[in-house]
C-alpha cells in the first residue's frame, strides 16, 4: 500500500506554501486531508503531482493550488458557514470541513455525489451537507453565507449566488466568454446592493452549467452582470500601446532597438522553440549589433561543445582537427545544421576576417553537456599530442565509460545495477589534473587548452548528469544548467576581464526560473538564474514567442523532423495576450511602462516547445505558470512564425574553405 504522506507535506511546502499561500489553518487542513481518497482509483500515486486529474463524468479534480488559492481568497475561517458549488470528488468540501463550522456543497452529477458521500462518511468528515443540484442557483434555504466557492467557469456571476452571500461575505469564481478559458473572480458584498470585484488572474476550469451559466449545448444562459466590471484599458490595449514595433530583419533599425543592452556582460537571447526560423534570424540581427558596435566577441549557445568548437575554428581562423566528423550529427540535427545558423556563420567568419586583434574576434562556443564520446576524444586527442603519457592513464580512466558512448544514457542504467560510480571520481580526477598542468600546456597553446579542459570538465559533469537522470527530481536538470553557467563563467574568464557574452539558449533555460513553476514547484534553476545572482544587472534574458505558425520538431526523441503546425495560443496565455495586441512582430521592454508590469505579475500560461511537439496534448506537454515580467527584462513576439530550414545538398557551396564545417 502506498504511504503518501510525504508527498503530501512536500506538496503543501513546495506547491501551496512556496507560491504564496501563507494561511495556516489551510495549510494544516491540506497536511490533513489525504487527496488520494478523492482521485479516481489507479490514480493514487498521482495524487500529489502539480496538476488536474480526471474524476470522471468528464470533470476534474482541481490541481491543490487552486483548491488552496480559492479558499485562501475566500477567506474561509473558523465559525463560517460555505457553500460549494461543483463539489465534484468532494476533495475542496472535504479541506474547507477541517476549517469552517459548515459546508454545503452542490454537485449536479449524482454519481460524483454519491461517490463523495461515501469518502466524508469514511473519512469522517461529519459536518458537510452535500446535494445534487445544477448550483448555478445556489442553496436559499441554508443561506447566507459567509463564504461562496465555484468550482466551475460561468460567462457572467450568477445573480443567485450574489444574493445568497451575507454582509462581508465573499464569492470566489471563474468568469469568462470561453467555457474552458476564464479570469478568477473575487465578490465581496460590501451592502445590500453594494458589491467589490477584485481580479484574481486567469484560470481554466469546466463549464459552470445551470439556470444562470452555461446550457448543456455550450450556449450563455446566463443574462446577469458582472459587477464592478473594469471600464479601464484592457491588458493587450496596455501591451500594444508599450509595444515597439520590428522593423525586416536586415534593418540596421532592427539592432537599434537592443542598443539598451550594450553596457551588460551577458544578454541572454531565449526562444519559445528550437525549430522557427525567425527566432534564429532575431537572434542573429541582435547578435551582429551586439558584436559590430558594442565589443561582445562570444556567442555562448545551447550546444555541444566538441561540435561548437568547429564551428569556432571556422569563425575565428583556427586550423580544423583532422579525421573528426562534421558537427551537428546527433538528433536534432536541424537545431543547428539550418540555413540561419549557416548565414550566422559565413557573417562571423567575414567579420573576423577584418579583425586584426587575434584575442578580439568572435567565437562561437557550446555550453551543453550531452555530447560525452566528442568529448572524450577532444580530451585524448590533445593529450596525444602534448603528454602521451598523460594521454595513456586518460584511456584507462575513461575506459569504464566507454560501452556507453555511443548511448551514454544507458549508463545511468548500468549505475544502478553495478559498481560503476568509480567512473565519477575518474573523470574528475582527469579533469583534476589537467587542470593542476594548465600553466605547462597554456605555454604550448592557449586556444587548444582551453577546448581540452573545457572537454574533461564536460565529461564529468556528463557522467554524473546521465547517472542523476534515472534517480528523477530535479538533479539532473540543475547539473546540466550549472554546467552551462559554469562554462560561460570560464569563457568571460578566459577571453578577458572586459569580455561581453551573448547567450542563445531556449526560454525555458534563459528566463529567470525562480518566477516559474520550475523553480517554484520543481526546485529546479537554468543558467537565467544564476546569471542574474552572478551579475545582477549586467545580465539581461529576453524572451522570444509567437501566436502560431510552423515547426519544425520531432515526435518522439531521436524521431524524424517534421515541419508541424503550431496551435494558435490558449486564451488564459501571455501569447495570447500579445496575439491580441494587433501587432504583429513587437519589442516589449518589461521595464518600461510600470502600470503594465504590475498588470502582467500575475502568473499566466507560458509556451515551450523543444524538439519535441506534441499539438495533441499541448496544454499538459508545452505550457507552463510563469511571471513574464519577472522572468524577462524584455519579450521579443513575432504573431505567426515558420520552420527552419535544414541544410541539405541542395544548399552545398563549391568554392567554399575546406575547413566549412557545414560541408555537405
Amino acid at each position: 500500500m502506498l504511504d503518501l504522506s510525504h508527498a503530501r507535506n512536500r506538496m503543501v511546502d513546495i506547491q501551496i506554501a512556496r507560491r504564496g499561500i501563507r494561511d495556516r489553518h489551510i495549510l494544516e487542513a491540506m497536511r490533513r486531508v489525504p487527496r488520494e481518497a478523492f482521485v479516481e482509483p489507479g490514480f493514487e500515486e498521482f495524487a500529489y503531482e502539480d496538476g488536474p486529474l480526471p474524476i470522471g463524468e468528464g470533470q476534474t479534480i482541481s490541481q491543490p493550488y487552486i483548491v488552496a488559492l480559492m479558499i485562501e481568497a475566500a477567506e474561509v475561517k473558523p465559525g463560517d458557514s460555505v457553500l460549494e458549488v461543483g463539489a465534484g470528488s468532494g476533495y475542496a468540501a472535504a479541506v474547507m470541513s477541517q476549517i469552517a463550522d459548515r459546508v454545503h456543497a452542490i454537485e449536479r452529477h449524482a454519481s460524483l455525489a454519491a461517490a463523495a458521500r461515501q469518502r466524508f462518511q469514511k473519512l469522517g468528515y461529519d459536518n458537510i451537507d452535500l446535494r445534487v443540484s445544477g448550483g448555478t442557483l445556489g442553496w436559499p434555504e441554508t443561506a447566507p453565507f459567509n463564504a461562496i466557492l465555484v468550482a466551475a467557469g460561468g460567462p457572467e456571476v450568477p445573480q443567485a449566488l450574489e444574493e445568497q452571500l451575507a454582509i462581508g461575505g465573499r464569492l470566489v469564481i471563474p468568469v469568462g466568454g470561453d467555457e474552458r478559458s476564464q479570469t478568477l473572480l473575487k465578490i465581496t458584498r460590501r451592502g445590500e446592493t453594494d458589491y467589490e470585484q477584485e481580479d484574481l488572474g486567469a484560470v481554466a476550469f469546466v463549464p459552470l452549467v445551470g439556470e444562470q451559466g452555461w446550457a448543456e449545448d455550450g450556449r450563455r444562459a446566463a443574462t446577469s452582470h458582472v459587477p464592478g466590471q473594469s471600464r479601464g484599458r484592457t491588458l493587450p490595449e496596455m501591451i500594444a500601446e508599450a509595444a515597439e514595433p520590428l522593423p525586416d530583419f536586415d534593418d540596421p533599425a532592427f539592432g537599434h532597438l537592443f542598443d539598451r543592452f550594450a553596457d551588460c556582460r551577458v544578454v541572454l537571447l531565449g526562444e519559445a522553440s528550437h525549430g522557427t526560423s525567425e527566432f534564429y534570424r532575431a537572434r542573429a540581427a541582435i547578435t551582429r549589433r551586439l558584436i559590430e558596435e558594442h565589443g561582445f566577441t562570444i556567442v555562448a549557445v545551447e550546444a555541444d561543445w566538441p561540435d561548437a568548437a568547429a564551428i569556432d575554428r571556422y569563425v575565428r581562423y583556427r586550423p580544423a582537427r583532422a579525421g573528426t566528423e562534421p558537427p551537428f550529427q546527433r538528433f536534432p540535427t536541424w537545431m543547428w545544421r539550418n540555413t540561419d545558423i549557416a548565414a550566422l556563420i559565413d557573417w562571423m567568419r567575414t567579420h573576423n576576417e577584418s579583425v586584426q586583434d587575434l584575442d578580439a574576434r568572435a567565437g562561437f562556443y557550446g555550453l551543453d553537456i550531452y555530447n560525452m564520446s566528442g568529448s572524450i576524444a577532444a580530451v585524448l586527442e590533445y593529450l596525444d599530442e602534448v603528454d602521451p603519457e598523460a594521454a595513456a592513464v586518460a584511456r584507462e580512466r575513461y575506459g569504464c565509460l566507454t560501452p556507453w558512448q555511443r548511448e551514454p544514457s544507458t549508463y545511468g542504467r548500468a549505475v544502478l545495477r553495478g559498481g560503476y560510480r568509480k567512473c565519477e571520481q575518474a573523470v574528475i580526477a582527469q579533469c583534476r589534473d589537467l587542470l593542476q598542468r594548465r600553466l605547462e600546456y597554456a605555454a604550448q597553446d592557449g586556444e587548444s587548452f582551453l577546448d581540452a579542459t573545457q572537454n574533461a570538465r564536460l565529461v564529468a559533469s556528463a557522467e554524473r548528469y546521465y547517472r542523476i537522470m534515472y534517480y528523477g527530481g530535479p538533479e539532473s536538470w540543475n547539473l546540466r544548467d550549472t554546467h552551462m553557467f559554469e562554462t560561460l563563467g570560464y569563457l568571460l574568464e578566459a577571453r578577458g576581464p572586459r569580455s561581453k557574452a551573448v547567450v542563445w539558449a531556449h526560454n525555458s533555460h534563459i528566463g529567470d526560473a525562480r518566477y516559474t513553476d520550475m523553480g517554484a514547484v520543481r526546485d529546479q534553476l537554468n543558467i537565467g538564474q544564476l546569471c542574474r545572482e552572478c551579475f545582477s544587472r549586467e545580465a539581461a534574458p529576453i524572451g522570444f514567442g509567437t501566436h502560431t505558425g510552423t515547426v519544425a520538431a520531432a515526435t518522439d526523441w531521436s524521431g524524424a523532423m517534421e515541419i508541424k503546425r503550431v496551435r494558435p495560443s490558449l486564451r488564459d496565455s501571455y501569447e495570447r495576450l500579445c496575439h491580441d495586441a494587433g501587432i504583429p512582430r513587437f519589442f516589449l521592454d518589461l521595464h518600461r511602462d510600470e502600470a503594465l508590469r504590475r498588470r502582467l505579475l500575475e502568473p499566466r500560461l507560458e509556451r515551450f516547445i523543444g524538439v519535441i511537439y506534441r499539438p495533441e496534448t499541448e496544454l499538459m506537454s508545452h505550457y507552463s505558470d510563469a511571471s513574464l515580467p519577472q522572468q524577462f527584462d524584455a519579450f521579443v513576439w513575432f504573431d505567426e512564425t515558420s520552420a527552419v530550414t535544414p541544410l541539405g545538398p541542395e544548399h552545398a557551396r563549391p568554392g567554399v574553405p575546406d575547413t566549412y564545417p557545414f560541408g555537405l
